[in-house]
């Protein structure tokens, strides 16, 4: 046996992310993340690695460098990298040796950025705000007051928006200039050249009522600029967009669906001017596309022979897929057991090279060979940890519940022993609309070190199960979804080492939703943990940066109309149910559960003599669990193994 996983798993795991390869197939670049342990800090460069005798190199130098990309004919790689102002800018170093340089110098910054197929020019996203502050504007001497004239102002990973708005600018990479070739008040992201460079198509949300609902479109304009041109009418919502071959058309995930959405259910379709759109994929798979706004948004590589490749999940796993143009059945060419977050191919389409994430390894750059699926790892940056460390043991289970295949995913202790009796943690995914996949989770394998059993289950409303599966849950939450987990905590607790008086229970933002629901309606569980809730569903609608949007499709309409209902839905309305000891935990900075909801929460449990405790992380938004300062993400997972250990002991 190994050392035991702990929270400071925080600090030992390297990430990869973003390949791109060279048009020649011979390298590939990618970024490489780590954290400084001694500075609290996030690092990330640039590596370069030689297909051909697997050796990898160190490309770039500075703090956090990332995106890199090869210019057309491999002469340089483009680059992300922070000004003196925080602020992301474009540089460029060549690929046989020099100086890197800076391109642009915007004041909003950089985002997004693409090579042009044919010459130098790259296009790039960036914010662009009228009210934008001077660099050295002090707020403490003149405090500037804000005015918000639309509903989404803010916006949890991309901060205050304001009237800010991402435009696309054409930049050379040789001399600096640049220009804004789109604008108006309106979003525009996920740019992509068209194969002789002449135009530019980008996802866009241009509808009247984009203020109160997720509505994007694909549009297109020429690279010098002028009036975009809408070519995806007929879909609600694009997460993803590519290029034909020869420039004519355009394929898209997206979906047409009224009160869907495209990254958790989409489909592929090809679009074409004068032919309308032609759906190529179905419910059996869920391609893999992007979180509009924020991205990133996944490759789809379309070739000359009419092959699409892509990847898609289905039932928590993912798969290199390949489909013709013409739509016949998907071909799945790599994966299953693992999650692939990224994907690029060489020209030829002969390799593919993605990252790959399993229950046993946090993340790694495999090659795949184009059609034959081999497939080799070319960085081992986790194997010195992980072959120190004990791993949990993976199993999973289907059951049958109203209509439906309820899947779970078991995480046993390393030392895993039948005859054995252990405590049992019920893990809730977020969303309503996330998953559960096969993929290297640190809480679960902390847990599973300490001697816990981990059931992760899939209910109805989990994506990547097809589209009445995850659109199960609409105006539905707390009824079949809460039974179908149910329903899978009976069937473990029938098990002989699972001991049903020592059960608890977690879940996030969605997840946190559901374990204040449990805790509500049921005394089976001997500890909660609640972290980043959704408590009182009417307040919810009108403090979340997308409480309109989201809101009203998930919970039935306006919260006027509707306000009865939500109230019945709403965890608050049974905290006097509680007798389970509760953890509350929240980021002080969360605009999309605002941690009012908790306050709410624990001003309740403690009026009514409930056994309570909230914890705030200062300066954490939604997602500091996993992007937010060390030290939080740290104290999260510690606070989480104390709760149970002080509850659920051994």
């Amino acid at each position: 046996m190994g050392r035991s996983i702990n929270p400071d798993i925080v600090y030992r795991t390297v990430n990869v992310s973003a390949p791109d390869m060279s048009k020649d197939g011979k390298f590939l670049t990618f970024t490489k993340s780590w954290v400084d342990e001694q500075e609290l800090e996030d690092r990330s460069q640039i590596e370069v690695a030689n297909l051909e005798d697997g050796s990898i190199v160190r490309f770039t130098y500075g703090q956090k460098d990332s995106h890199p990309s090869f210019s057309h004919d491999d002469k340089y790689l483009g680059f992300l990298r922070a000004d003196s102002h925080g602020k992301n800018q474009v540089w460029i170093i060549p690929t046989l040796g020099g100086e890197a340089s800076q391109v642009t110098k915007l004041v909003g910054g950089v985002s997004d950025v693409a090579w042009s197929p044919t010459d130098y020019r790259i296009v790039i996203v960036s914010n662009v705000d009228p009210d934008e502050l001077p660099t050295d504007h002090d707020p403490k001497k003149n405090p500037r007051v804000k005015v918000v004239t639309r509903i989404k102002y803010r916006h949890d990973v991309l901060g205050w928006r304001g009237d800010g708005h991402r435009q696309l600018f054409v930049a050379d990479a040789m001399t600096g200039d640049c220009t804004q070739i789109t604008s108006g008040d309106f979003e525009h992201y996920a740019p992509v050249w068209s194969p002789d460079a002449s135009k530019i198509a980008f996802i866009s949300e241009r509808s009247d009522d984009r203020d109160l609902f997720d509505y994007s479109q694909a549009y297109v304009v020429s690279s010098t600029g002028g009036d975009p041109e809408m070519r995806s009418s007929g879909l609600h919502t694009i997460a993803t967009i590519a290029w034909s071959p020869n420039g004519d058309g355009l394929i898209v995930v997206g979906s047409d669906i009224e009160n869907g959405s495209a990254s958790y259910q989409g489909w592929i379709y090809i679009v074409n001017p004068g032919k309308g759109l032609k759906q190529i994929t179905d419910d059996s798979i869920k391609p893999v596309a992007g979180f509009p706004p924020q991205g990133p948004f996944t490759k789809i590589h379309w070739t000359a022979s009419g092959t699409i490749y892509f990847l898609a999940d289905s039932q928590g796993e993912t798969f290199i897929c390949s489909i013709s143009e013409s739509g016949e059945a998907v071909n799945k060419i790599y994966g299953g057991n693992v999650q692939l977050t990224a994907m690029c191919m060489s020209p030829d389409a002969s390799l593919a090279a993605v990252v790959s994430v399993s229950t046993n390894a946090p993340s790694n750059i495999e090659v795949v060979k184009i059609p034959s699926g081999e497939a080799k790892k070319i960085t081992n940056y986790n194997d010195d940890y992980l072959s120190e460390h004990s791993l949990g043991k993976l199993d999973k289970f289907e059951l049958e519940r109203a209509g439906f295949q309820i899947q779970s995913r078991v995480m046993l202790p390393p030392d895993f022993d039948e005859s054995k009796k252990y405590p049992m943690i019920l893990e809730i995914h977020g969303g309503p609309n996330g998953v559960f996949t096969d993929a290297f989770n640190p809480l679960h394998q902390i847990l599973a070190n300490a001697g816990y059993i981990v059931l992760a289950v899939n209910p109805r409303g989990s994506s990547t199960y097809g589209s009445d599966f995850t659109m199960a849950v609409l105006n539905d939450w707390g009824g079949e979804d809460y039974l179908d987990l149910m329903q899978a905590v009976d069937e473990m607790i029938g098990k002989p080492y699972v001991d049903q008086s020592r059960l608890g229970v977690h879940g996030y933002s969605y997840g946190g939703y559901m374990t204040s629901w449990i805790v509500g309606h049921t005394h089976r569980f001997k500890a909660a943990i609640v972290g980043a809730p959704c408590i009182d569903l009417s307040s919810m609608s009108g403090t979340s940066d997308i409480g309109i949007s989201f809101g009203e499709k998930q919970w039935g309409g306006r919260r006027d109309v509707v306000f009865d209902e939500l109230m019945k839905r709403s965890p608050i309305t049974y905290a006097p149910n509680v007798e389970t000891p509760v953890l509350l935990l929240h980021g002080e900075s969360d605009l999309r559960c605002p941690i009012g909801q908790s306050e709410q929460y624990f001003v309740s449990l403690k009026r009514l003599g409930k056994e309570v405790e909230f914890v705030r992380f200062p300066g954490g938004a939604h997602g500091f669990r996993n992007s937010g300062h060390l030290k939080m993400r740290e104290e999260y997972l510690n606070r989480v193994l104390g709760w149970y250990e002080k509850h659920i002991p051994q």
